[in-house]
């Protein structure tokens, strides 16, 4: 899962179509240059490469990026199928459970909680309001469980590969566990029925390296104030050109918003690595600033899936005055809120951190049909209208935000 990027899909991209507006134009640049990079996950040659593009594309807003590097084993599947008789499947590990080696693990399938060895479960599909589902019941209680190791077969709003992150992967858990495509459900239900001899086989190789958070200050005209953060997520399964892609886009405008007014207060900025294994990224930011959680006026976290075409979104706030900003930001430009989370729910992805430290928040996030499938690509998957709406409505928000001094 390790692919090299070349130069071309580091390069601004300047989509063509008269019906595009110079915001939508922009935006349209960025997602489909960050969607060619190729497949984003922490640590690679591609999440690196990315990196550098986040640094160049804030240079050419006159800001200048950082890039603050942190340790991590990355994980390289090698052979990673589960073979029935003469028929083999092939699949991805998940990432914080353990590994085998290249001969696999032997023996018959069938129910979880079951005597035989390797057990075949089913994911939770992603839904907006609830966190972590796909994580929940039958996977989580694989982890827990006496089989030899796990079949996981993925679910979603179609059948096929929706990759689970590893939210232990600090802490590795559980027997070696092979994703599957949905497609193969049934099939793979009546195998473990009939108890079918099967070989699990999920070698990978773990590698020390580093990934890279991507971080701006723009100075504020009293630094005396305490901060405004905005973080957004730039790793992830694939190219997840609605997932991240969005959410770097508005980023990236309210970047290029604070840049020309120069606010009142600090205003932060932080792109993170390491989404996809248990948020580490934004574990390794915190690490070196202990007080911001608190110290900081507010977090604004630009969440997955924003400009999902057709998709719902849920604005999850620490408290009701963060909430209401968001609503207001978000109904000048005409988006309605779908869903407000429950005082005192965890919120998705980083935001969850803050969370947990007593920090004030605010976190966006949306809906998707695709979330951490291969098929997560740009143009099809990203609405560039209704990303530009949500652009401007954060840019401005958080403009408005930052010149408040209470």
């Amino acid at each position: 899962m390790t692919h090299a990027v070349s130069s071309d899909a580091l390069r601004w991209r300047e989509p063509t179509p008269d019906a595009l507006d110079a915001l939508e134009q922009r935006l349209a640049g960025l997602i489909a240059a960050y969607d060619g990079q190729g497949d984003h996950r922490s640590g690679t040659e591609v999440d690196h490469a990315s990196a550098q593009w986040l640094v160049n594309v804030a240079g050419r807003l006159g800001v200048e990026a950082a890039l603050e590097p942190f340790g991590l084993d990355r994980v390289d599947p090698l052979a990673s199928y589960l073979r029935i008789g003469d028929r083999r499947i092939g699949g991805v590990p998940l990432f914080d459970a353990a590994f085998t080696g290249s001969d696999g693990l032997c023996g018959r399938l069938g129910r979880l909680g079951s005597d035989a060895e390797i057990a075949v479960v089913e994911s939770e599909p992603f839904t907006l309001g609830e966190p972590r589902k796909e994580q929940s019941t039958a996977v989580a209680a694989a982890r827990q469980s006496r089989h030899q190791a796990v079949v996981v077969l993925t679910r979603g709003s179609r059948p096929g590969l929706f990759l689970i992150n590893a939210l232990s992967f600090a802490k590795p858990s559980g027997p070696p566990m092979l994703q599957i495509s949905g497609a193969e459900t049934a099939w793979l239900h009546q195998q473990a029925e009939a108890g079918a001899p099967a070989t699990l086989v999920t070698q990978a190789q773990r590698t020390a390296t580093h990934a890279f958070n991507v971080t701006v200050r723009i100075a504020g005209r009293d630094p005396t104030l305490p901060p405004l953060v905005v973080m957004t997520s730039r790793s992830g399964w694939w190219q997840c050109a609605s997932e991240r892609g969005g959410g770097l886009a508005c980023w990236l405008e309210a970047m290029r918003v604070l840049a020309a007014a120069r606010p009142l207060r600090d205003c932060l900025f932080v792109a993170c690595s390491g989404h996809e294994l248990g948020f580490i990224g934004i574990d390794a930011y915190l690490a070196t600033r202990p007080d911001l959680i608190r110290r900081a006026h507010c977090w604004i976290q630009l969440g997955a899936n924003i400009g999902a075409p057709r998709q719902p979104n849920l604005v999850h706030a620490s408290d009701d005055a963060a909430e209401q900003w968001a609503v207001a930001a978000m109904a000048r430009e005409g988006l309605a809120v779908g869903t407000t989370a429950r005082r005192q729910s965890v919120p998705r992805g980083e935001a969850g951190a803050v969370h947990r430290g007593g920090g004030r928040y605010v976190a966006l996030v949306c809906g998707t049909e695709l979330f951490h499938h291969a098929a997560d690509r740009w143009p099809d998957a990203v609405d560039v209208a209704l990303v530009a709406r949500y652009a401007r409505a954060f840019a401005s928000g958080i403009l408005q935000l930052s010149e408040r001094r209470e």
